[in-house]
């Protein structure tokens, strides 16, 4: 199972590539991992396989795959399909945009594989995964063709209402993980007490996450939407795949879980109305896609019915319908692909005489329709007449809602009948267009190939065999019906004369004349029902409107407002928490010696003192002061690597604090109202207050025995190296450092944006660049861009201090750097004092001289870094290892001796790599890029006068 999910992930890399060498004949190739993947579950067909690998299991998230009965019929319809219309794509595109074709196929076969991934999924956790990844695709692959308005709406509208769903079945699962003591599936069904309360509540939310995937009313209205996609995409996701995954999960639940009391009331409900709506829905549209979206949603409520029941006799006709379901439907969504293809147009009041000029195609459709209609000996027969018998004979339910279900799926079967004949007559009949007789004109048509037609031609004619075989069919799928108790019945073409067959036979009877009525259904009926689509505009509206004024209430560009209700959280919402649930009792030592004293009271002088200066950069310059006086309480605490890190930090921030400070006035406007002063004091206090009481609370809150005697020894023999610190950031805790310059990297491109806002501002012009510049060969000068620099910014002792300091810098950055896994520094350190060193150039000559410092863009930097830390991670894969392994290399060189080189110091140099390449990104953005705004300001202004 492993190897099938690689293959469709290697198929899904190599499309574009595949494609763009081969134009469409790339989707054959493409093909054969969904094909190898159906001949390997064939193979082992309800063989029980199973796959557990430990993942994450502090968090109930492992990798456990399972084939058992109910994931081998799907994993057949998924890969099956799948092969199917990869092929079909081959002859359905044009060449005409490889590149945008091959990100298709990518998708395509990307969803085939998250698909399987979904059916054979053990553990919860890792089919939510599995299902958002369809979400996400079916996004993508809905919205193929972007640059039109209906596509990226329907794109957008399939994705709000799955991923919504998907977000509430999450609750459910871990609601029922929890209370179950697992988060395996099999262990849930066999576990799960359906009468308790908390299940129940489960229950109902994991049902919307499964009605909202299969598109069952009320949430059914962006399915018809999503026929805006490619035809392959409506024939693999809409009708044999992703709409099939809610009613998988219904069928995996039903069962440990059908018995709980909102179980039948939901599903049986929600089945039959689909089932209706949605089948007068579908004689009531011209567009054959959306007779057939129409049609899917019917026979999903069918099908919900039928494995929602909970009885073993539903269970199997529920997996018989949902085997003829993706083989008629897929055939005919391919169909209608081919007519559109060859006619130009899906109207049905258009097409007239497909039949006559496309005779094989007409009979391939013809074959699928009858299945759908339930006419034998198609399997559509077979699946229909034992889900009558099925649900007359439903123990588990009371006289009146069987009655109530069965006279439900009679009505739905006859409307069924109807849209049946309607689609094959819209799509091949010879149409008359006046009183007169007068033929309607014909489409213009082209005939499609005979591979072309292969792919739907298979679908029908397996439709075809299946029903003959259908004893051979029942072994296959009898297995799953026994989860739910002993099987009683089986499926066949011919059980004798009794009630289901005379209900399957009025179905026919009376869709034949809802066909021949089918205008008046249209006009009498139309107005009077709802637009699904008006319901969702509303609702998006109304969000819009609700999210409007609580912005406009909570975010006015006010900075003391945002930080005022942010502060206000930070002090209610911990403090609320704590005095209403249980607290420890606290023991508080206020100083360990008579300096930590001092300097705390130097810090709290300097941060009262910063509150009342009226000068910014005084201001500042005291804030530094307390993050300095932090930095030497970690040194008094033996904590060197902090303190370096500290004092680096706050250096970088002041500097940067200056930076942006030349945006605004020297001095700060004095508070307009003595009580503002007064309430921004009670917040200011209250904030410390609260931060002093939850960490007091925090620290005494520890129950078990600390570890810290352990880190050290552990750094030394997992990590190899003495400075526990740098071990714990590289090697053992990577993970949390990987996410950490994730975020830098995310900060450094916002800033930029902030700055850039017209264009990307790439690599800084270096000094031959400068407009008018000419350098004197017979000259030396202390920096390189130093006649570059005005003459009123030009300082002699900082072009020779940066000449003589900038080395040195570079060279203890490098020091900070390859020391860190035995002394203080690291790739953090290192970056921050390299960081520091290009500061100085840039203060001594301006952004010709941090050009000429680092001539790279920041960009590639900050790439480049991040490159290099996450391949670091993931490399140990490739050896077998877990991700962020290791290894300690030991060799005896000339010269140098004795070297111990860690394999982690890779991942440090991505980390210091990133912190240069932020420096450089700030420096570039919020140095260089408004100096330049200055000189255009002064330019401006200068001009100004002279007029």
């Amino acid at each position: 199972m492993l190897a099938i999910l690689l293959a469709h992930a290697c198929a899904a890399l190599l499309a574009p590539l595949a494609v763009r060498v081969w134009g469409r004949r790339g989707f054959y190739p493409i093909a054969l991992a969904p094909l190898a993947g159906l001949v390997w579950v064939l193979a082992n067909w309800n063989s029980g396989a199973e796959v557990r690998i430990t993942w994450a299991p502090e968090i109930h998230m492992n990798l456990d795959l399972r084939l058992d009965s109910l994931a081998s019929i799907m994993a057949v319809l998924v890969l099956g399909v799948g092969a199917l219309v990869l092929a079909y794509c081959a002859e359905y595109f044009d060449d005409d945009d490889r590149a945008r074709l091959g990100i298709f196929a990518g998708y395509l076969v990307a969803f085939a594989g998250a698909m399987f991934g979904l059916v054979v999924s053990d553990n919860m956790l890792v089919l939510f995964t599995f299902w958002e990844l369809t979400t996400v695709l079916s996004f993508l692959l809905v919205g193929h063709h972007a640059e039109q308005s209906t596509g990226r709406r329907a794109a957008l509208q399939a994705l709000l209402v799955t991923a919504a769903g998907g977000l509430a079945m999450l609750v459910g699962l871990v609601l029922l993980g929890q209370r179950c003591g697992s988060y395996l599936l099999s262990d849930v069904v066999a576990r799960a007490d359906p009468h308790d309360w908390s299940t129940n509540v489960a229950v109902v939310l994991i049902l919307i996450g499964a009605l909202s995937k299969s598109a069952i009313v009320p949430l059914h209205f962006w399915l018809p939407g999503a026929m805006i996609a490619p035809t392959p995409v409506s024939a693999y996701l809409h009708a044999a795949a992703m709409v099939k995954a809610g009613i998988y999960l219904v069928a995996r639940l039903a069962p440990g879980l059908s018995e709980a009391p909102v179980w039948h009331p939901i599903v049986l409900t929600l089945g039959i109305l689909s089932m209706l709506l949605a089948g007068l829905r579908s004689l009531q549209v011209y567009d054959l896609k959306l007779v057939l979206a129409f049609g899917t949603v019917s026979q999903l409520g069918f099908l919900l019915v039928l494995v929602g029941t909970g009885t073993p006799e539903a269970a199997l006709a529920g997996a018989a319908l949902l085997v003829a379901h993706a083989l008629f439907k897929g055939c005919l969504f391919m169909v209608v692909g081919i007519i559109d293809h060859s006619a130009g147009t899906r109207d049905l009041r258009r097409l007239s005489g497909i039949g006559r000029r496309a005779p094989v195609l007409c009979a391939v459709a013809a074959l699928a329709a009858l299945s759908m209609a339930a006419i034998p000996p198609l399997f559509g027969f077979v699946a229909k007449e034992s889900a009558f018998a099925a649900e007359l004979d439903a123990g588990n339910l009371s006289p009146s809602v069987r009655i109530a279900v069965v006279i439900g799926i009679v009505l739905g079967s006859m409307f069924t009948v109807g849209y049946s004949a309607r689609m094959v007559w819209g799509a091949f009949g010879t149409k008359r267009a006046t009183a007169e007789d007068v033929p309607e004109p014909e489409p213009p048509w082209h005939r499609p190939s005979a591979l072309f037609v292969a792919p739907p031609a298979v679908l029908a004619v397996a439709s075809l065999a299946a029903g003959l075989a259908s004893p051979w069919m029942d072994r296959l799928l009898s297995p799953y019906a026994r989860t739910l108790g002993p099987l009683e019945s089986h499926l066949g073409l011919w059980h004798g004369w009794g009630t289901p067959l005379t209900l399957t036979l009025i179905a026919i009877a009376c869709g034949l004349v809802l066909f021949e009525i089918r205008d008046r259904i249209g006009e009498s009926v139309n107005p009077r029902l709802g637009n699904a689509d008006r319901v969702y505009d509303a609702v998006l509206r109304a969000m819009d409107q609700l999210s409007l004024r609580m912005t406009g209430a909570t975010q006015r560009g006010s900075l003391p407002l945002n930080q005022g209700l942010i502060l206000t959280t930070v002090v209610a919402l911990p403090l609320v928490l704590l005095f209403i649930g249980a607290r420890s009792r606290i023991s508080v030592r206020a100083w360990d010696s008579s300096l930590q004293l001092v300097i705390a009271l130097v810090m709290a002088a300097m941060a009262l003192g910063a509150t009342v200066m009226r000068n910014r950069l005084a201001s500042v310059l005291l804030v530094g002061v307390t993050g300095y006086g932090c930095g030497v309480i970690f040194a008094l605490h033996g904590a060197p690597d902090l303190a370096l890190t500290q004092f680096l930090v706050e250096t970088l921030t002041l500097v940067i604090f200056v930076l942006v400070l030349r945006k605004f006035s020297a001095e700060i406007e004095p508070s307009r109202t003595a009580a503002l002063k007064v309430r921004r004091a009670i917040l200011s206090a209250a904030v410390g207050a609260a931060v002093v009481i939850v960490a007091a609370f925090a620290t005494a809150a520890r129950s078990t025995d600390p570890i810290w005697h352990r880190i050290p020894p552990a750094a030394y023999s997992f990590g190899g190296g003495k400075n526990a610190v740098n071990v714990l950031l590289v090697d053992i805790r990577a993970w949390d450092t990987l996410g950490e310059i994730s975020v830098l990297v995310v900060a450094a491109t916002g800033v930029a944006s902030l700055m850039f806002r017209s264009r990307r501002f790439g690599t800084l012009p270096r000094v031959s660049d400068a407009p008018g510049y000419t350098p004197d060969p017979d000259r030396a000068y202390w920096l390189r861009a130093g006649p570059l620099v005005a003459p009123r910014d030009r300082s002699m002792v900082m072009a020779m201090t940066t000449r003589m300091l900038f080395p040195t810098i570079m060279v203890l950055s490098v020091y900070f750097f390859f020391s860190g896994h035995n002394a203080p520094g690291g790739g953090f350190a290192g970056g921050l004092t390299a960081g520091l060193a290009l500061v100085l150039r840039y203060l001594a000559g301006g952004r010709y001289e941090l050009a000429e410092a680092l001539p790279v863009d920041a960009g590639h930097v900050l790439g480049a870094g991040l490159v290099l830390s996450a391949g670091t991670a993931t490399g140990s894969l490739l050896l077998g290892a877990p991700p962020l392994s290791s290894a300690i290399i030991e060799v005896t060189l000339p010269l140098l001796g004795h070297v111990k080189f860690v394999t982690a110091m890779l991942f440090d140099l991505g980390v210091y790599l990133i912190v240069v390449g932020l420096v450089l990104d700030v420096l570039r953005s919020l140095g260089a890029r408004l100096d330049i705004e200055f000189l255009e300001g002064t330019t401006s202004s200068t001009k100004g006068r002279m007029r």
